[in-house]
């Protein structure tokens, strides 16, 4: 590997738009990715957050724009792409009739690795679900089918990996649960893009993040950069410093967009957030 190439973000988006008939969703978004970070793209419903990972999972093709990932043009190489990625979606893919043994092997084979079943042992394993790994996933609490889940994308080693609003529908616990894990995976030097709509959890979890709003990105930065957007309060001499929530709405305005027809919600009918196995095209 050359120094340039070393270097180079690991996801690079210069300039994408996309429209959907008269709706203009995104509005040339201009962003890079450290690889090995955990990158935030914070935005509310509607603001163009899972267009623009389907646009970068090659499952969507932009308007405009130019995007690279693991170094490779997504619409020139998408075969590459998706050899290079793993796509969570807001709701977990697995197979409820199987155990999560049998749904990681099942993944394993479809990604023609040896072993598979090796494969599988080991992912139990790192992810906590060995005494669970003959259960059907069906009986899985939240927080372990999430987990299950991401442990199903992380087959193949994928360099990077997008979770797709991966706590929606979760409780605090399961949400916790799964914040350890995608710490585990940037420690692991995963690269992670992550989409959400809650405050909380870009700023919990991210290395550097986006604030995607009507379709164009209007703020990135470290959390303690954003923070310095605002002045902090005094209240009886103690200084305070602005939330990422007071950076959000004072970026955004108080207005929660509420367009039904943007991709967040209507691209892929709230259920096919799947994963695309290495080289193959989602049917």
């Amino acid at each position: 590997m050359t120094t340039d190439q070393a270097l180079a973000p690991a996801i690079r988006v210069q300039g994408i738009g996309k429209s959907f008939k008269d709706l203009q969703v995104l509005r040339g978004v201009d962003f890079d990715v450290r690889a090995g970070s955990i990158f935030a793209l914070l935005g509310s419903n509607g603001a163009g957050k899972t267009t623009l990972v389907r646009i970068l999972s090659t499952l969507l093709k932009a308007d405009a724009g130019t995007a690279t990932v693991n170094g490779f043009d997504v619409g020139e190489k998408p075969g590459e792409v998706r050899e290079s990625i793993s796509l969570t979606g807001q709701f977990a893919a697995v197979d409820e009739v199987l155990t999560g043994r049998e749904n990681l092997v099942l993944i394993a084979k479809l990604r023609h690795l040896k072993n598979p079943g090796a494969v599988a042992d080991g992912l139990l394993a790192r992810f906590a679900l060995t005494d669970a790994g003959n259960r059907k996933a069906s009986t899985y609490s939240g927080g372990m089918r999430r987990r299950l889940d991401i442990a199903m994308s992380l087959i193949g080693n994928p360099p990077i990996i997008f979770l797709d609003e991966p706590t929606t529908g979760l409780d605090p616990q399961a949400r916790i649960e799964v914040w350890q894990t995608i710490r585990q995976l940037a420690s692991q030097g995963t690269t992670v893009l992550l989409t959400t709509q809650y405050l909380d959890e870009a700023e919990q979890l991210a290395d550097r993040i986006a604030i995607l709003h009507k379709g164009t990105i209007i703020q990135n930065g470290t959390l303690a950069e954003l923070k310095q957007l605002l002045p902090p309060a005094q209240v009886e001499y103690i200084e305070k410093q602005p939330s990422l929530e007071d950076v959000f709405l004072a970026l955004v305005g108080d207005t929660a967009e509420t367009d039904s027809t943007e991709a967040d919600s209507a691209d892929d009918d709230g259920r096919t957030h799947g994963r695309v196995p290495a080289g193959k095209e989602k049917q």
